[in-house]
């Protein structure tokens, strides 16, 4: 964004694997960060439990617990078993469209009805995305990546949380059928949090789902943030 595209200051957004993207930014390059929007508190966080936690954050963390042992097993198996997971989706365009649209099912606002949320042509345009690419494979990578972090990973990302994204201006967009529903106060804890936005309706894929809610969240944070970037990139850097 800086070195190449010339921009000293710009806005970041993400969600899921997304967010973790953007708390990246956020805390390697917290100065050239007008703003963060998030969809939720990436999921890492969970491994850092206070011993001062509310009512709120508790039944969070319950209800994540229960959640991780109903449906998390897909995650423990692309991070510990990606590559021979990935051989059977490969080799089955029936296979590759069942792990795919299940979860497009189970973390929709649908009521049980995929098609409520998304169009054939959505899904069967993502699946066909992975089927003649042959990247299932490469999706799962992240989740091995984390699964096989050493402690020095995560003693130098505490490090970076304390030098920049703490420091950085956060939004939430809080969509209601969204696999983790965290409360603001534990949102707080690792982010500077300036707009907290409950969502009418909408999931997990919210940019696919409800993009004109997305949009319209993302512009009303980031709007009075613009001309302030603008007045922040002319003043003189401090030594």
């Amino acid at each position: 964004m800086t070195e190449v595209l010339g921009y000293e200051r710009f806005a970041a957004h993400g969600g899921d694997w997304g967010s973790t993207v953007t708390e990246q930014l956020a805390r390697s390059h917290a100065r050239s960060l007008v703003g963060v929007h998030l969809t939720d508190v990436p999921f890492w966080h969970l491994f850092q439990k206070a011993a001062d936690l509310s009512r709120d954050e508790q039944r969070y963390l319950d209800a994540t617990t229960k959640w991780q042992q109903k449906d998390g097993a897909y995650a423990l198996i692309q991070g510990t078993r990606p590559y021979t997971l990935a051989r059977g989706l490969n080799d089955s365009p029936v296979g590759l469209a069942s792990w795919i649209v299940d979860k497009f099912h189970a973390w929709s606002d649908c009521d049980g009805d995929v098609e409520k949320s998304f169009t054939k042509d959505e899904l069967l345009a993502n699946v066909t995305l992975y089927w003649v690419t042959g990247t299932i494979g490469s999706s799962f990578l992240p989740y091995a990546d984390f699964v096989n972090a050493g402690a020095l990973t995560w003693t130098i990302e505490a490090f970076k949380q304390w030098a920049g994204s703490t420091s950085v201006p956060a939004a939430f967009a809080m969509f209601p059928k969204d696999i983790s529903r965290p409360p603001r106060e534990w949102a707080s804890r690792f982010f500077n949090v300036q707009r907290w936005s409950e969502m009418p309706r909408g999931g997990h894929f919210a940019a696919l789902e409800e993009p004109e809610l997305l949009v319209d969240d993302i512009r009303c944070f980031f709007r009075p943030l613009r001309e302030k970037g603008r007045r922040h990139a002319t003043e003189p850097l401090e030594a």
